[in-house]
């Protein structure tokens, strides 16, 4: 059992609190508990976080054909697609608690000097109190039009990549912030630009807010990729499409975002090589 006052304890409690905004506000205390020194890294014990992390009654949880049309026109639409993008943040801040809960005492890597360890904490506790921000950030474009997170069904298939991932800290990098997240690198512009083109500027903002700083968790993504492979005595790109291939039930597939990905560190060589229409 992880020490209660421990950063590993409390990460496995935000796993298994199913309110969206009680997840949020136990994220942001936890981040600044932790970057005030008020916690400790205890690696001791077996982890012990949910495979699947606790969730609201609602949204509906469908398979992804059957979820409404998301659009940057009418108001419908841009619900759709603000909802989508909102289930999306949360379980965002889900992984990164995943990630610090299920690893940081189990993966050798890290346990080889606290020193290590505690700077792969320090990431990933960012990236979770940005997460965070994220969702609420999104929660409140959705009440300016007069929805709440819940509202609109979502798709169930997110924690996917966690699930078959639960047992490899390198498989868990590869697909987590260097697919998923970066694929949002590819995708966000184009979003962007065409919030702008129906006159929602504000809804425009938050999505380059979010967008500035997924650039920054696939650079951690790549960072902590990049250092595990080494220790494993393994070339890095060829250990992430190995990973990816075997895991991943999508397409890694242009158009990228090449500058974005360069601004997080995540090389042509790493990813050009899966697409299929390369």
């Amino acid at each position: 059992m992880a020490n209660p006052q421990s950063l590993l304890a409390h990460a496995t409690e935000i796993l298994e609190t199913p309110d969206p905004a009680d997840k949020v506000a136990l994220s942001r205390a936890l981040a600044a508990a932790w970057r005030d020194g008020q916690l400790a890294l205890s690696l001791s014990g077996d982890p012990s976080p949910p495979l699947r992390p606790a969730r609201p009654a609602r949204p509906e949880l469908r398979p992804p054909r059957d979820m409404p049309k998301r659009s940057a026109a009418g108001e419908r639409g841009k619900g759709a697609l603000l909802h989508a993008l909102a289930h999306i943040e949360l379980n965002a801040i889900d992984l990164a608690w995943d990630i610090i809960a299920r690893f940081a005492s189990a993966e050798p890597f890290l346990r080889q000097s606290p020193g290590t360890a505690a700077a792969f904490c320090n990431d990933w506790v960012g990236v979770a109190a940005e997460e965070a921000g994220h969702f609420e950030l999104l929660a409140q474009r959705l009440d300016h039009i007069g929805l709440a997170y819940g509202d609109l069904p979502a798709h169930d298939g997110l924690w996917e990549a966690a699930t078959v991932t639960a047992g490899d800290l390198l498989a868990r990098l590869a697909l987590v912030p260097l697919v998923l997240e970066a694929r949002g690198l590819d995708v966000t512009p184009d979003t962007v630009e065409r919030l702008r083109s129906h006159g929602h500027d504000d809804d425009a903002a938050a999505l380059e807010v979010i967008y500035h700083d997924e650039i920054k968790h696939v650079r951690a993504g790549f960072k902590w990729f990049s250092r595990l492979a080494e220790h494993r005595g393994l070339r890095a790109e060829v250990a992430y499409r190995e990973l990816v291939t075997r895991h991943f039930k999508g397409r890694v597939q242009g158009p990228f975002n090449v500058p974005a990905r360069a601004l997080a560190g995540f090389e042509e060589k790493f990813y050009v090589p899966l697409d299929p229409k390369r």
